[in-house]
């Protein structure tokens, strides 16, 4: 094992939370960035890791925290933003990276694994957030190459206790009394499953095989999204009639909800469902939604359920 200091921005949240799982349990020591330790109490359990309150934003101060670094995990990403020009994904995901190059430079840290999404691209990207994720891998990998080892992960949509997506439909669906109106019903996915990607992440720490390579992540089946709504349905054992709706209303919907409160759907998110999250080359594939899914959104023994899965997420 080469690299023992990990550091990780955005490693408090959902997919964070297992990669720093992941990493104390295979060695290594590993930094979460964060900009408040309370919000992360939930990983001082976890042996090996130390919570480092900071701005990640700040050139000063990240290349202050990356000080001793052996290898650097960027996981910061928004879906949505609160401004509707773009401004907040190019500061989350094309800002910071170059900020972390540019840390990682001055501290001499060769090793940098960077999260970011199916269809990503700079240029072809339907999406404010498909565009700046594809920029982002763009000036990783491209930049002074013959000093960063970078792998970027591509991943369709990521499910496990605590996700923004079977949880959020749960939510929703008990909300709708009878009917449920669903844009983008037929958009595709590919759900790969947290405690995978996390595994994949680590994996890779070590494995000079992997350095200048951009990976898709998938699980081993592709869904509509009226399929997954149903699906969420039939879990909680809650009838509800989900209607698909046609294009011009599906804009129309994510034009209104994009001002909702939390914004439940935008414009973004339409645009980036108008290309399917699948994929065409795998480097994942292992875990499905039948495995996990019942054991957080079962209306059935959730505890019990719950318990055993995060038991058999530990080994």
């Amino acid at each position: 094992m080469k690299h023992y200091s990990v550091g990780i921005l955005g490693g408090s949240g959902f997919v964070g939370s297992q990669i720093a799982y992941e990493c104390a349990a295979n060695g290594y020591s590993v930094r979460v960035f964060t900009r408040s330790r309370e919000r992360c109490k939930h990983l001082l359990v976890v042996p090996g890791l130390s919570l480092v309150e900071t701005n990640i934003f700040d050139q000063d101060q990240l290349n202050t925290q990356l000080r001793g670094i052996d290898a650097v995990i960027n996981l910061v990403g928004i879906l949505n933003e609160r401004q509707h020009n773009g401004k907040g994904f190019r500061k989350a995901h094309v800002e910071l990276p170059q900020r972390i190059i540019d840390a990682c430079l001055f501290n001499g840290v060769q090793r940098v694994l960077h999260m970011s999404a199916l269809n990503a691209d700079a240029i072809t990207g339907p999406s404010h957030y498909l565009r700046t994720k594809g920029t982002a891998e763009t000036i990783l990998h491209t930049t002074s190459p013959e000093k960063l080892q970078v792998t970027s992960f591509r991943p369709s949509v990521i499910f496990g206790p605590n996700d923004s997506f079977f949880n959020r439909f749960a939510s929703l669906l008990k909300a709708m009394p009878v009917a449920f109106p669903l844009a983008c019903p037929d958009a595709r996915f590919s759900p790969v499953y947290v405690g995978d990607v996390a595994r994949r992440f680590v994996q890779a720490l070590d494995d000079e095989t992997t350095i200048n390579q951009r990976y898709d992540l998938c699980g081993p089946k592709e869904y509509s999204l009226i399929e997954l709504v149903r699906y969420t349905a039939e879990q909680l054992e809650i009838k509800r009639h989900i209607i698909g709706l046609p294009d011009f209303f599906s804009h129309l919907q994510a034009a209104v909800f994009e001002w909702f409160p939390g914004k439940p759907f935008s414009l973004d998110n339409y645009n980036s469902l108008k290309i399917d999250s699948t994929c065409q080359q795998n480097s994942c594939e292992i875990t499905s939604i039948e495995n996990i899914v019942p054991f957080y959104i079962g209306s059935k023994g959730i505890q019990k359920k719950y318990d055993t899965y995060r038991k058999t997420a530990r080994r």
